[in-house]
């Protein structure tokens, strides 16, 4: 048997590195190999025997360390090859969405399809108005009878009455405040016509919504500022404007003055309530304050008059307006009156015509004071305030609209009936039409016309008679 050696197995397979061969034996103790051997007589009748070794080689690869090491280092690299584009991407992202041109563009993105909606609605709305609510109208206000019992028979609640007469019909439904119409033997009657009007006001009223916001959007000014205490600014350099209907007025040339900041707390420390003190400025630096605009007075029963109040100098801070009601002629070069004082809204001051102390009164007391053969009553005293720093010219017509609406979507909720009633013969046909509440309104209309009387048979001729004249 020809020997297996290392030597065949490293030229069989020259990839195999030599240090390893010689310092591993590959097959011991994995393998073992036992020659064999068969007996060629045995095969052939021979008694002679032959020993045959089979020749084969073992093809095998051993993993070096580095082998190992270039393997895990490979798998790490795949797997942080995938948690690398995934941390790329993440980063990426919020780069891209962390943007401020992208955040200002999506902002007008937002805001152009929330006009472009708006415009929608209000288009829809003008349509709908013109092309339905409109012509119901129209139709609900015609006088419009059914000659033909049929076509009364057609409505949503219909009934006959043996023997009623018409005139007798048109009485109960007015006395239950329907609107009543006779032509010959037919009857036209309805209730409720403002709830058929109420949907064109809720219309409106939403427009008006529409149109007050477009307009506080497009012509407002809007602004803030943090102004220490003791210091002051002007209204013009604050606000600014929000569309290209803004349009400043004189109130942006009051200086507002930052008196005394101060704040009160909670028994737990935490803040409850800010104060501000402000005080606010014309341009020349005079600060404008509350005022009494005039005294609305009665002379003699007679009146009432509004007498116009300014402010006197006088010494000290405190301020004082007065008024004049003049006595006598009026054109005279020295004509004289009754003056009257006042410091607050509470108590006013009255002197004659010499100047002398005539008395205190109160608005709204309706107490009389007689000075110089007059009676003179304080009816009121009428203030005024400086402060002005918010303009907004869409508020009235949002609150207009407001109003608006919910006084037109309570009317809706009436209901708007009709009533056609024809004459045959002996026998009133009756049909009712309404588009609120059709369960409950053939009850009212069953109650109604139980209240019909009946015509006995002797009146019978005479009503048949009266009907066709």
């Amino acid at each position: 048997m020809k020997a297996l050696s290392l030597s065949a197995i490293n030229s069989s397979n020259p990839c195999l590195p030599k240090t390893h061969l010689l310092k591993v034996p590959i097959f011991h103790p994995f393998f073992k190999f036992k020659p064999f051997s068969y007996s060629h007589s045995a095969l052939h009748g021979h008694g002679a025997k032959r020993a045959h070794t089979f020749p084969f080689t073992i093809s095998c690869k051993l993993e070096s360390s580095q082998d190992k090491k270039n393997k895990g280092k490979s798998v790490s690299q795949k797997i942080g090859g995938l948690s690398g584009v995934a941390n790329m991407l993440r980063r990426k992202t919020l780069q891209i969405l962390s943007n401020l041109l992208l955040a200002i563009g999506e902002m007008f993105a937002v805001a152009s399809l929330m006009a472009l909606v708006l415009a929608l609605l209000g288009a829809s709305l003008m349509a709908c108005t013109y092309t339905t609510q409109l012509p119901l109208i129209k139709v609900s206000r015609r006088w419009s009878f059914l000659h033909s019992a049929e076509a009364i028979r057609k409505q949503e609640f219909s009934e006959s009455l043996p023997r009623p007469s018409i005139q007798d019909v048109s009485t109960i439904l007015m006395g239950a405040g329907y609107e009543v119409f006779l032509k010959g033997p037919s009857l036209y009657a309805f209730q409720g016509l403002a709830g058929r009007l109420a949907p064109v006001g809720v219309h409106i009223a939403l427009l008006l919504i529409m149109a007050g916001g477009t307009l506080s959007a497009c012509g407002s000014f809007r602004g803030s500022v943090t102004v220490p205490q003791g210091l002051n600014f002007v209204v013009y350099d604050v606000l600014a404007p929000s569309g290209f209907l803004s349009s400043p007025t004189d109130a942006f040339n009051t200086e507002i003055h930052v008196n005394k900041f101060y704040m009160d707390y909670y028994e737990s420390g935490e803040v409850s309530q800010f104060h501000t003190d402000l005080s606010l400025r014309n341009m020349d630096g005079k600060e404008t304050d509350w005022s009494i605009s005039a005294l609305q007075i009665l002379k003699d029963n007679e009146g009432p008059y509004n007498l116009a109040m300014a402010p006197l100098q006088i010494n000290g801070d405190k301020q004082l307006f007065g008024t004049y009601l003049p006595a006598g002629d009026i054109n005279s070069p020295d004509v004289k009156g009754i003056s009257m004082l006042a410091r607050d809204l509470q108590s006013i001051v009255l002197y004659d015509k010499e100047g002398k102390f005539a008395g205190v009164t109160w608005p709204n007391s309706k107490l009389p004071i007689n000075i110089d053969g007059s009676e003179i009553v304080i009816v009121d005293a009428i203030g005024s305030s400086g402060l002005d720093l918010k303009t907004d010219p869409g508020v009235p017509v949002v609150y207009a609209g407001f109003g608006a609406l919910m006084i037109t979507t309570c009317i809706s909720y009436l209901s708007h009936s009709q009533i056609w009633a024809l004459q045959d013969g002996t026998a009133v046909f009756i049909g009712v039409k309404t588009n609120r509440a059709k369960m409950e309104f053939p009850e009212e209309m069953n109650r109604l016309l139980d209240k019909v009387p009946e015509i006995v048979e002797s009146s019978l001729p005479k009503q048949a008679d009266s009907i066709s004249g």
